[in-house]
């Protein structure tokens, strides 16, 4: 029998002074039974760092024509396309096809290292895709601050991030393998 997902509960104020956004969101997240509570924070994180009013998480792990999260214009086209992990060369293509911006939080240390040596070089002809990577002790530290009912602070500054819950505090560099054109 398949196990259900788990419910989390999560308001992510998000304080981004290089894009001038100020805005708390009061999101209810299914956890899928094999995501990680890292890949959970790791996409929380990318909800905070693409905050928009129209932003949504997806069915995510559950789908595989869709994101983790993305963002449409009013008349339905796809806006933003956020995909966390390690995707293929042919899902980003397709990707950038779909959306007018697409994000790719890859995690992981070593290993996502291997794979963007893998796929770089076929990423270059996309004007529209951009690959942030977040180092595996940030990854590691964001996964100890999930619960089930979290209050997020994400404040953003020249690149920088600060996550918070209660009192524990976590620094985040992102560092950009590609930038959009």
């Amino acid at each position: 029998m398949a196990q259900n997902a788990t419910i989390y509960k999560v308001e992510l104020s998000v304080c981004d002074m290089d894009r001038h956004y100020y805005e708390t969101h009061k999101l209810t997240v299914a956890k899928h039974p094999s995501e990680t509570d890292e890949r959970l924070m790791v996409r929380l994180l990318a909800f905070a760092l693409n905050a928009h009013e129209h932003l949504e998480m997806t069915k995510g792990l559950s789908t595989d024509d869709e994101p983790d999260i993305w963002q449409k214009s009013l008349s339905g086209e796809l806006d933003v396309w956020v995909a966390l992990g390690l995707p293929s060369e042919k899902v980003m293509r397709q990707s950038c096809g779909k959306a007018d911006k697409v994000m790719v939080y890859p995690y992981g240390g070593r290993t996502a290292e291997m794979w963007w040596d893998k796929v770089k070089n076929s990423t270059t002809r996309f004007d529209n895709l951009q690959v942030i990577n977040f180092s595996e002790a940030d990854t590691a530290a964001l996964a100890k601050l999930a619960s089930r009912a979290m209050k997020l602070q994400v404040n953003i500054q020249d690149g920088d991030v600060m996550v918070s819950v209660d009192d524990s505090i976590v620094y985040v560099t992102p560092v950009k393998w590609k930038g959009a054109a």
